[in-house]
């Protein structure tokens, strides 16, 4: 049983979904709770993925407490009534704890894909570090995606035998969707010539101050360089949408959209010349089409990007934003460095890993999968 329930999570799960359901071995059931609603939607009508439950959990200014509640709730009669070998969630949204925790309630295994993620402080990102955290102390299963999220479940003595190198469900996604035609309508307005810079920002961390300190200094990068356009596809949340539009809203050169659908935002990441983000999931893609990417925030839980040297921690203060970004956009070869610079994240095969470690953890093969190698 797969369960998931954001959009983000969707967007990583719907290939090992595909992957079961393809595969002789397993019988395959889909749950979603709808934490996001439209935006997971969106996805599954993309890859036609039909859920066999919905838990349709979402509701107006829904709070933490009540998600994991109402999935708590929701979820213990489909455990009981489907009676699954084995729980698989993704990463650490609420749904991937509060699911966790139901399928321990009824002692059921849990395989946790994308495990082993840690910035080791408790409220960045909030609460989705504790939600990982919590997860794979409940996991009997643990897909790391990379040698280092392995090396963070050794340190809280996971066992070893219980960890399988992957690499991360998120660039099997890529793969297929970067393959599809895609008509970009939002460039029209955006001058083929320029450097588009792609922004995306929603963290519940960030919202306030610290995404006002960001937008201005979008705003005055674009006021400075003539040959600069940003494009952001703005969060649903309106109080990001609230403080884009105060400052960012009225500059030719700074396009303010819609949420695009997967496909399209791949193919929107594929034609920036950098990214600008405080998400987890581009941090991973971006390197699979050499874009480098300045993360908008104190901590990153993916620091093999850092490493690799496509990824640079920005942090939020509107200077040292502002800095990096005319840095990058003046040095040429700093730019060919981060763009360049090999993914540490995944080839493409991590669904196949995952069920193959699956089907060897119930004795249906007699040899350990190979693991994922940078």
């Amino acid at each position: 049983m797969t369960v998931f329930g954001t959009r983000p999570e969707a967007i990583k799960m719907v290939p090992l979904v595909l992957a079961l359901q393809n595969d002789d071995r397993f019988q395959a059931i889909t749950v979603v709770t709808g934490q996001h609603r439209e935006m997971l939607d969106q996805v599954l009508e993309i890859f036609d993925v039909k859920p066999d439950h919905d838990l349709d959990i979402m509701h107006q200014n829904q709070t933490l407490t009540d998600i994991t509640a109402l999935i708590l709730e929701k979820l213990d009669q489909v455990l009981k009534e489907e009676q699954p070998d084995i729980v698989l969630v993704h990463g650490d949204t609420t749904t991937t704890f509060a699911t966790s925790l139901s399928a321990f309630y009824n002692q059921i295994p849990i395989g946790h894909v994308e495990a082993g993620l840690r910035t080791w402080n408790r409220y960045s990102p909030f609460p989705e570090e504790m939600n990982r955290q919590m997860t794979d102390v409940l996991s009997t299963l643990y897909f790391a995606p990379t040698p280092q999220s392995k090396a963070n479940l050794l340190k809280e003595n996971r066992p070893e035998k219980d960890i399988f190198i992957t690499g991360n469900t998120a660039i099997d996604t890529l793969m297929d969707t970067i393959k599809k035609p895609y008509q970009l309508d939002c460039l029209a307005n955006v001058k083929p010539e320029h450097k588009m810079i792609l922004v995306t920002m929603h963290r519940r961390e960030n919202l306030g101050a610290a995404m006002e300190e960001v937008f201005q200094a979008l705003l005055e990068v674009v006021q400075e360089k003539d040959d600069v356009e940003i494009v952001y596809p703005m969060h649903l949340n309106p109080k990001v949408r609230e403080v884009a539009r105060k400052i960012l809203g009225n500059h030719p050169r700074v396009h303010l959209i819609e949420p695009l659908d997967v496909t399209g935002f791949h193919h929107l990441l594929n034609e920036s010349y950098f990214i600008m983000t405080d998400s987890g999931g581009i941090q991973e893609e971006a390197p699979s089409l050499g874009k480098p990417v300045l993360v908008l925030r104190d901590t990153t839980e993916r620091p093999e990007g850092i490493a690799a040297q496509t990824l640079k921690l920005v942090g939020t203060q509107s200077a040292n934003v502002k800095k990096t970004m005319l840095t990058l956009l003046e040095d040429q070869e700093l730019y060919q460095t981060m763009s360049q610079a090999s993914n540490p994240y995944g080839d493409g095969h991590a669904s196949q890993r995952i069920l193959d470690d699956i089907a060897y953890y119930f004795d249906q093969t007699l040899s350990r999968p190979a693991d994922f190698e940078i």
